[in-house]
């Protein structure tokens, strides 16, 4: 790719951009939210046209205006939110739109059997025939790659793709990658993980507010030039844990006793004091989710008592948990946090229009000026907020998701992966943003898989199992991040 150029309503997002990609090998795209990693990919993928520039394959310019045209030069992308359809096989999802045919008729037993063709190749066990609703994220993730690899893909690019996943689904994943990359296919592997992005790639390119910056050989750059190339600036201690010296009162300010909803949260007991930061841990499917879900009246407690400062909670529904003064910040930013076709400023007042009435209206000057109030204190990158929200880039949409939460001036913030698929700078942000709400007094539940997160902000971690607490660690006894995980998996270290 030379000279790529593209733009928005006016803005530019990409200046002068070149990328390429060596047969075979495993190249980083690195930068910070909005520096336009995913619109070059997406202009890669035929999703949208370039404004100037030349991308050629081996060697021969190539016109890619549409993903049929990227599909058919070989290119295929694993994208960071799934785009499998739950309700279909695993083999209909793979053939989606090019399904074998007999006698006019689609095939589906000769799609399984390509399936299991393809997942032969990547040396994986995935059943063809399940419904992928019935399916972990692994097996999403694992179906993604080959509906890619079963439409002859060269080039695959992998944006964010160990965002959903538990370490050990990581660790398979980063082995596939590796075969993958032995029979010839490229990768073009997108991660704010650095040390996913040592473990994979042969070199890395790192664009800043939409220019190219920097490509060298992962041997010959340090973590340090690589987190300063994406955010322009040193960041000293970006993770490091810092002693708050938390003072628990005597009353917790929320308290769970044997809470039980559903299959997933089965006797869950904690105390979360006022100024403390609560971190929870856990294997997928050990209920982190189901029990946020649950404290915030998603999903209904089965059983257990919910406390609020000593008094009785009710958390039936979502309107009683937001009057007590909780807010939750949920795991799928773009299906759950956002109307990704409403502006920047309507996410933004969503939960705040009660206070924006005026008689029977809503007092448009006093919405403008509360949602700019929030862009500023956020630090929110948005040209125009009353654009879609879905023009934001991925780490700028999780600013939003915060921001109008925090707009309630929640008591208790419960956070479900808050730095998920966040570049260093933005997640240096949200946690310094997570030690100062509880230092004002808030109580904050920090559900996280990403271990260094954790440890840089928690008072205190919790261990999920099966839908229990196994353990209840204070930070100063975690020496590392290996500690936690051997807790997690239930190893004696």
């Amino acid at each position: 790719m030379r000279g790529i150029r593209k733009a928005f309503d006016g803005v530019t997002v990409l200046d002068d951009v070149s990328f390429e990609l060596a047969r075979g090998e495993v190249h980083a795209l690195a930068g910070g939210n909005g520096a336009g990693k995913s619109t070059l990919m997406k202009i890669l993928q035929g999703v949208h046209s370039m404004d100037a520039g030349e991308i050629s394959i081996d060697g021969t310019p190539v016109r890619l205006g549409s993903i049929h045209d990227a599909r058919a030069a070989g290119i295929g992308m694993v994208f960071q939110e799934f785009s499998l359809v739950p309700s279909l096989t695993v083999a209909q999802n793979i053939f989606l739109t090019t399904e074998p045919r007999s006698r006019g008729l689609i095939d589906d037993r000769e799609a399984s059997r390509r399936a299991r063709e393809v997942f032969s190749r990547m040396e994986v066990e995935v059943d063809p025939d399940a419904k992928v609703a019935d399916l972990g994220t692994a097996y999403w993730q694992l179906t993604e790659i080959a509906k890619a690899l079963a439409q002859d893909a060269r080039v695959l690019i992998m944006d964010e793709p160990t965002a959903s996943l538990a370490k050990h689904e990581a660790d398979a994943l980063f082995e596939l990658a590796g075969r993958l990359k032995a029979s010839g296919v490229s990768i073009i592997y997108i991660s704010h993980r650095m040390d996913e992005i040592y473990r994979l790639a042969d070199r890395i390119t790192i664009l800043r507010d939409g220019r190219w910056h920097l490509t060298e050989a992962l041997t010959a750059v340090t973590p340090e030039q690589i987190v300063e190339g994406i955010v322009g600036r040193q960041l000293e201690g970006a993770l490091e844990y810092r002693d708050r010296g938390v003072e628990s009162g005597e009353v917790p300010l929320l308290e769970a006793r044997g809470l039980r909803s559903g299959n997933r949260v089965r006797d869950v007991s904690f105390s979360l004091h006022a100024g403390e930061i609560l971190g929870i841990a856990g294997l997928m499917g050990s209920g982190r989710t189901e029990l946020a879900r649950c404290l915030f009246g998603i999903d209904k407690p089965d059983g257990g008592e919910l406390l609020l400062r000593g008094d009785a909670l009710d958390v039936s529904d979502t309107r009683r948990a937001i009057k007590a003064g909780v807010a939750l910040i949920p795991e799928d930013r773009r299906a759950q946090g956002l109307v990704l076709d409403h502006s920047v400023r309507d996410n933004l007042l969503l939960p705040l229009l009660g206070s924006l009435r005026r008689g029977p209206l809503l007092d448009d000057g006093k919405a403008k000026a509360l949602s700019a109030s929030l862009i500023e204190r956020f630090k929110i990158k948005v040209a125009n907020p009353s654009r879609p929200v879905r023009l934001l880039s991925g780490g700028n949409q999780q600013k939003v998701v915060i921001a109008k939460w925090l707009g309630t001036d929640p008591d208790v913030l419960i956070m479900d992966e808050p730095t998920a698929g966040v570049d260093i700078g933005t997640k240096n942000e949200i946690l310094e943003t997570i030690r100062e709400l509880a230092d004002s007094g808030k109580a904050v539940l920090l559900i996280s898989s990403e271990y260094a997160a954790l440890l840089a902000v928690s008072d205190r971690v919790l261990v999920l199992r099966e839908g229990r607490v196994v353990d209840d660690l204070a930070r100063q006894s975690i020496p590392d991040e290996e500690h936690l995980q051997l807790a997690v998996q239930g190893v004696n270290s």
